[in-house]
């Protein structure tokens, strides 16, 4: 026995700490790990009879970075006094940083307990020992560091080159020379495509997703197998279609140590969490036209701007991309009060109705809204501006459109043949494997004829899909042709409020040639001023009428209120509804009056009902022709000549005539003449007169 260990040791615990530093070192170095759980018997060897084994901290680095719960209970137990030695492999396996290695020696010198390694028993307590395990744990430290300092080196160096291999996206492969190839299935490589032609169309990563869920086309993913890495086809989710965008391998670059580990001190001790994305501009490698993209660079930059742009919960102060959504201004205008961004909000009955406010000060401050304003009219105004901006160029931009339309429908189906032909390979492999199995075996038998039906169903899947989306391209194959085409787009307006026109559209269009919209609401006037930003530098100030408080766009004008009012009581509402239909008032959802909404109106304004009763002594136009025995157009003219006094609540309303007047001396002279073909002398005016019968 060591003369070392004294009988006071031996009636104390032993305690084995075993570690190993990663999660494949467990797995895979397992000698490490049987000649670590063996030092208890070499501590049973030396007269411990109570020996306990720590292995919390398996597949733990030792550098201090991260939590080890084992080497925590070692020390907690250390100071209890209950332990008279402490076994290891090596220093290293106890720490692999000067705090916990010299941290743990001095408490062990405190209580007197050994330090065993299979070099030899240490003693804290002893001048030469403390020394020998101070230098132990120095050269475990430095012994790291160099070795991690020679792999990072190796590795930076060789991913300078663009020749370090690692994990490459799906879509891609290292080839037998050691360089970066697409994967040869036609159908990854089409439907890699065309994700990024539809962010080109669409300019929302999110807007791809629900294209593709919505389309039912399916794209490729890395499944983990036994045999290694495999291939699985399944509908995308956000992280998939985010990812591909985010990549630069898809544009033909090598990218290495676009994230780092950062490091904070917690509780005393040092913590590294890793995965932190770095700008571009940090990025340790970055190799342009290192291989074959499916993508160009520019696109690729493009589709930054445009995923940036869209993060509209970001702090940035900036205007915002078109996604999509109900309101063609949202993201674009900013606040000429306080300068943020103004928000959108929907109300109506279906969500329909955009309406602008900005509200930053009272998120932010507590304070009240700057201005608030409905978006509908303001939409349409500046969608005004922007059809005047491009008028001149309508024919371009419908036949690109009907262009786009044909290649978007062609890529459709492209990718769904493709999975049409792959779901028929694997039925055919499906079918062999059957047809291979013993008919004896009925287990195996009944699993690889489950396996074969369920790949058939798919092939019917993916036949009827593709047949309908062949079907539908013939129906979009009417499509005029281009001289059809340029006759119909110069009517640039139409095409822009047609129904079928996708707002994302509109919204890239305006962002394309306005920068920003600087807005504010003038009370007194009662308008919305809009100063838009254009981006060629020049700037243009427009003007929008605001609904007064309480009031919305489909309210009826005042002018037409006011008819209805003076007109209530003395006529019917079949009567108002003529008249107003003859001056040109709409109601305020655009419609002609009938006698319903008449009636509507008025009640709503408690006008009083027609009372005949007010009329008596009154004739129309019609009844004093009857009375007098001549056409209405006579009456006219007397009333015209002034022979008849006779007078309109407002124009274009029925005539009202006093009984009396038409029994008058000189009306009666003039009504004989006429009767006997003299002609009655009228104003030059009369011609430019409408001729309103009473009703």
């Amino acid at each position: 026995m060591n003369e070392k260990v004294a009988a006071d040791h031996l009636k104390r615990r032993a305690i084995v700490y075993v570690r190993q530093s990663s999660a494949i070192q467990v797995s895979n170095n397992l000698e490490s790990q049987r000649r670590q759980y063996a030092l208890a018997d070499h501590a049973r060897q030396l007269g411990f009879r109570q020996v306990e084994v720590i292995d919390e901290d398996l597949g733990r680095s030792g550098s201090g970075q991260v939590d080890r719960p084992g080497f925590a209970r070692l020390v907690a137990e250390v100071c209890t006094g209950g332990v008279g030695a402490v076994f290891c492999i090596e220093a290293s396996r106890l720490a692999r940083n000067g705090r916990d290695w010299h941290h743990l020696i001095e408490l062990c010198g405190l209580v007197r307990a050994l330090v065993v390694d299979p070099d030899g028993i240490y003693d804290p307590g002893l001048l030469n020992d403390r020394l020998l395990l101070g230098l132990k744990g120095t050269m475990s430290e430095f012994e790291l560091n160099l070795l991690r300092q020679r792999c990072q080196e190796a590795i930076q160096q060789k991913a300078r080159r663009g020749e370090l291999q690692f994990a490459l996206p799906v879509g891609f492969r290292w080839a037998p020379n050691g360089k970066v190839e697409m994967d040869p299935d036609r159908r990854v490589q089409q439907a890699i495509g065309l994700v990024f032609s539809k962010m080109s169309e669409l300019g929302s990563a999110r807007q791809v997703l629900l294209w593709f869920r919505r389309e039912k086309v399916s794209t490729p993913s890395q499944a983990q197998e036994e045999s290694g890495r495999g291939l699985v086809w399944k509908l995308p989710v956000y992280n998939t279609i985010r990812h591909m965008l985010r990549n630069p391998m898809y544009a033909g670059g090598y990218a290495f140590g676009k994230t780092e580990a950062r490091t904070r001190v917690v509780d005393g001790r040092a913590r590294k969490t890793i995965g932190h994305f770095k700008p571009v501009e940090n990025w340790m490698v970055l190799i342009r036209d290192h291989h074959p993209g499916y993508i160009t660079w520019e696109q690729y930059e493009r589709n930054q701007a445009l995923l940036s742009d869209n993060a509209h919960m970001k702090s940035r102060m900036e205007p915002k991309a078109g996604r999509g959504g109900r309101s063609l201004l949202a993201g674009l205008l900013r606040c000429r009060r306080c300068g943020r961004m103004l928000h959108v909000a929907y109300s109506g009955n279906k969500g329909e109705v955009p309406r602008y406010h900005c509200r930053g000060a009272q998120i932010n401050h507590g304070e009240d809204w700057c201005i608030s304003f409905g978006g509908l009219r303001p939409d349409r105004a500046v969608a005004a501006e922007v059809l005047k901006a491009v008028e001149g160029n309508a024919v371009e931009a419908a036949v690109e459109a009907a262009t786009r339309i044909a290649e978007q429908r062609n890529r459709q189906r492209q990718a769904l043949s493709l999975e049409w032909e792959q779901t028929q390979y694997e039925a055919r492999l499906a079918a062999r494997r059957y047809e291979a199995v013993d008919p004896d075996n009925r287990l195996v038998a009944a699993e690889l004829e489950s396996r074969w039906n369920a790949a058939l169903r798919k092939v019917g899947e993916a036949e009827g899909r593709l047949r309908q989306i062949e079907a539908s391209s013939q129906e979009a194959s009417r499509i005029p042709d281009k001289e059809t085409l340029i006759s119909l787009a110069q009517d640039l307006p139409a095409v822009w409020n047609a129904a079928a026109t996708d707002m994302r559209l509109k919204q890239r269009i305006v962002r394309i040639l306005v920068r920003e919209i600087v807005a504010d609401v003038d009370e007194s006037a009662g308008e919305i001023v809009l100063l838009i930003h254009w981006t060629g530098g020049r700037h243009s100030e427009l003007r929008v009428k605001k609904n007064l408080t309480g009031r919305h766009s489909r309210c009826t004008s005042l002018e037409a209120i006011e008819v209805i009012r003076q007109m209530a009581g003395r006529f019917s509402d079949e009567q108002i509804a003529s008249t107003l239909n003859r001056l040109g008032l709409k109601t305020g959802s655009g419609n002609n009056w009938i006698e319903p909404r008449v009636r509507t109106a008025r009640s709503y304004h408690a006008f009083p009902a027609w009372d005949p009763k007010l009329r008596e002594k009154m004739l129309t136009l019609e009844q004093a022709a009857a009375k007098l025995g001549v056409s209405h157009k006579i009456v006219r003219r007397l009333i015209d000549g002034k022979s008849i006094t006779a007078t309109q609540v407002v124009p274009g309303a029925p005539w009202e005539i006093p009984a009396e007047a038409i029994e008058s001396d000189q009306v009666l002279r003039e009504v004989a003449a006429v009767k006997r073909g003299s002609r009655i002398k009228h104003n030059a005016k009369e011609a430019e007169l409408p001729m309103l019968v009473g009703i």
